[in-house]
C-alpha cells in the first residue's frame, strides 16, 4: 500500500515562490487537487512527482526520501505521471507509444506487451492502438495520457487535468478506471472541474494561492458552504468550493 509523503515542501521560480509549506500523507485511494488556475496545483504536482527537486523540505514514497539523483530515479519508476500537456512524438502509434513509455519506466521487456495491451483496455482505446499519435482528437490523447501514466503499474498515479477534452461518456468512463486503479495505489488528481472531485474523490484538497485551505472529504467540502449565500443552480459542494475562493480573496 503506497504511501506519499510530503514534509513542509515549498517551491518556487526565481524569488516566486509557488508552493508553500506544503505537508501531507497521501494513503491510497483518490484525492483530488481542486483549485483554480494558477492557484500552482501544476507547480505540486510536478514537485510531488520528482520532476523538479523542491526548494526545501521533503519527499518520500513509502518511507524511502527523494535525496540524490539514485534515489529520485528509483522512486520516478514507481510513479506513474500525466502532465496536462505531455509531449508525444506524433509519429508513433498508440502501442508503439506506450511500449516506450514502458521502456522509460525500465519496466521488463518480456512484460511490457501485456501491460500495453491492459492500458488499452483500461482506457478503451482498442480501435486506436494503431493509430498515430497525431491523427487523434483532444479528448483521445488525454486517455492515451493517462494510459502512458498507468502502463508500468506505479504505487502512485499524478494526473494534472485528466478530464480536459472529454466528451461526458469519456469523462465517467474515466472516473470508473480511476476508482478502479485507486484499490491498492494512490491516485492524485489535479482538476478545476468539482463535479470530477464529487463523483471520483475519496478525499479532496482546496488549492488555492500555494496553500491547502482545505483538506477533507467531498461531503465535508459541500457542508463548508452556507447553503443561504449560495449561487441558484450551484451544488452544495461548489458552493462550499467559491465560498473558499472568495473567502481567500481569489476568483474560482
Amino acid at each position: 500500500m503506497a504511501s506519499l509523503v510530503a514534509s513542509n515542501l515549498c517551491q518556487g521560480y526565481g524569488r516566486k515562490q509557488v508552493v508553500h509549506d506544503f505537508t501531507h500523507d497521501f494513503r491510497p485511494g483518490v484525492v483530488g487537487l481542486l483549485g483554480p488556475n494558477g492557484a500552482g496545483k501544476t507547480t505540486l504536482l510536478n514537485t510531488l512527482a520528482l520532476l523538479n527537486p523542491p526548494t526545501s523540505g521533503s519527499i518520500s514514497l513509502n518511507g524511502e526520501r527523494a535525496s540524490g539523483l539514485r534515489s529520485v530515479r528509483r522512486l520516478r519508476r514507481r510513479i506513474g505521471f500525466q502532465p496536462q500537456n505531455f509531449p508525444y512524438p506524433g509519429g508513433l502509434t498508440v502501442m508503439e507509444f506506450l511500449r516506450y513509455a514502458a521502456w522509460l519506466r525500465e519496466f521488463p521487456r518480456d512484460q511490457t506487451g501485456a501491460a500495453v495491451a491492459r492500458a488499452i483496455e483500461r482506457l478503451g482505446l482498442q480501435e486506436y492502438a494503431k493509430a498515430k499519435l497525431r491523427t487523434l482528437s483532444g479528448g483521445t490523447l488525454q486517455r492515451v495520457g493517462v494510459a502512458q501514466a498507468i502502463v508500468h503499474d506505479p504505487e502512485v498515479v499524478i494526473l494534472d487535468e485528466p478530464t480536459v477534452g472529454l466528451d461526458p461518456a469519456q469523462r465517467v468512463g474515466l472516473r470508473n478506471q480511476l476508482r478502479e486503479s485507486a484499490r491498492s495505489r494512490l491516485v492524485l488528481v489535479s482538476t478545476h472541474i468539482v463535479d470530477d472531485v464529487l463523483h471520483t474523490c475519496d478525499s479532496v484538497l482546496v488549492f488555492l494561492q500555494g496553500r491547502v485551505v482545505f483538506d477533507g472529504s467531498p461531503a465535508e467540502l459541500a457542508n463548508a458552504g452556507d447553503a443561504s449565500t449560495g449561487t441558484e443552480g450551484m451544488s452544495a459542494i461548489e458552493s462550499g468550493y467559491l465560498q473558499l475562493a472568495t473567502k481567500a480573496g481569489v476568483s474560482a
